[in-house]
Parts: C-alpha cells; sequence; structure tokens
C-alpha cells in the first residue's frame, strides 16, 4: 500500500507491564521519560479548554500534546509482543520495532490484531475455571483509580464512593479526548503539502488523517467539510 510520508516526532504514552503486552494494567510510560502509576495520572495530565470547541484536550503538564493509541502500544511495548507477531511487523516493514508514520497504523493494528489471536488461543487453552467470578467487598468511601489499554488508546477512570457504596463524583478520559490535539496538529502540519489538490481530494486526504487515530466520528462517511480561503501577503 502507498503511504504519504508523514514522520512525526510524537511523545507516545501508553501502559507498560513488564510481562505482557500492555491491555489491562501497567504503569504509564512515554519515549520522553515518563514512568509513573496510573493513581498519579492526574498529577501529570490535565484537560484544557480552547476557544473555538467545546471538546477538551488532554495535555501532559508543561509537556503539550501526546500520542496514544495502536503505535504508542507498539513503540514502547515492542519486545512484550509474540515472536510471531514481532516477525510479521518486521515482514511488513517495521523493522526495528518503530513506526512514527500515523498512516502506517494500519500495519500496527494488523500485528496487534495477530497478537490478539494469539493471546486468545493461550487464555481457552490454558483456562481454569475460578473458585469465584468476584470477591466480597464492603463500601468503604475511597477512591479508586483504573487505566486500560482500548484499542484507541488508554482509559483512564476515577470514582470516588461514600460509605454506603453510591458514587459521588466520577471522571473518565477516554483516548480520542487525549489524541484531541495531536490530531488537529497533524492536519497543520499536512495540509499545506496537499494544497494544490481539488477541495474532493484534499478532504478524503484529511479525513484519512483524522482516521489514523480511529476516533469516534470515522463511522462516518464523509464528516469534513473544506472551508478554502485565499490569503494574499502584503509586501
Amino acid at each position: 500500500l502507498p503511504f504519504p510520508d508523514f514522520e512525526q516526532d510524537y511523545e507516545f504514552v501508553s501502559l507498560h507491564h513488564p510481562d505482557e503486552y500492555p491491555m489491562c494494567e501497567g504503569r504509564l510510560v512515554s519515549n520522553r521519560g515518563l514512568d509513573i502509576e496510573v493513581a498519579d495520572y492526574e498529577n501529570h495530565f490535565e484537560e484544557e479548554h480552547v476557544p473555538y470547541t467545546n471538546a477538551l484536550h488532554s495535555v501532559l503538564k508543561e509537556r503539550g500534546s501526546y500520542f496514544v493509541g495502536p503505535m504508542a502500544r507498539f513503540n514502547l511495548n515492542f519486545d512484550r509482543l509474540t515472536p510471531r507477531a514481532r516477525e510479521a511487523a518486521r515482514t511488513a516493514g517495521l523493522e526495528d520495532g518503530r513506526c512514527t508514520n500515523p498512516f502506517k497504523s494500519i500495519i500496527v493494528r494488523s500485528v496487534e490484531m495477530l497478537y490478539a489471536f494469539e493471546e486468545a488461543l493461550r487464555v481457552v487453552e490454558n483456562y481454569q475455571r475460578p473458585d469465584s467470578p468476584a470477591i466480597d467487598a464492603d463500601p468503604a468511601g475511597q477512591t479508586g483509580f483504573g487505566c486500560t489499554e482500548a484499542p484507541r488508546g488508554i482509559l483512564y477512570h476515577r470514582y470516588s464512593v461514600d460509605g454506603e457504596g453510591v458514587i459521588t463524583e466520577a471522571r473518565i478520559v477516554p483516548p480520542t479526548s487525549q489524541n484531541q490535539k495531536t490530531i488537529e496538529q497533524d492536519l497543520w502540519k499536512f495540509v499545506p503539502e496537499y494544497l494544490a489538490l481539488s477541495d474532493e481530494e484534499l478532504q478524503w486526504h484529511c479525513e484519512q488523517a483524522i482516521r489514523n487515530y480511529d476516533p469516534c466520528i470515522s463511522c462516518a462517511t464523509h464528516f469534513l467539510k473544506i472551508d478554502r480561503r485565499e490569503v494574499s501577503s502584503s509586501t
């Protein structure tokens, strides 16, 4: 498949587990030195308002945008993939376990699917019925934190419950909102290279750039409108 030449310098963020490819647990790490417990998420990440949209932008405090999702998991956890998945990545052109072109994220997703099939077979073959499907818990008026790897990236959630077990406060930060700022930055860098295209062709390329992140809105066939304005330079 032909891919646009669009290598970028992202800060990737994902879970990292010492023994497995991240899915349900681990520390939050990045390729620029972040390494924290999930409970410290709100000390390092924040959401900010921008004037032109109601959608919140997630940023790393004092650092800016970051990238979550398949490419982040792949770049930060390549050595946790199965040997077959690693070999598939190399065969597909990702020889060094790195991918910084979001248009190639479809390759990474394919590698992760192969890993998921292998992991599913391992779970089935080694399944043992637990003594109980759940543990007993008494409400204690506490706050709990959690972070998992959804297909689109890290999903952070925090809940506070009172002594009756009623949720009194909840916060959920989905991966699409965490990638929002990075998606916009991609478009700012991508569009100038394709201004010579027709509006229809430019729209198609921009929609593709957005779909690289698999946002919920990609369920729609056509969702982007091109508003082209000529700007004259004064001398």
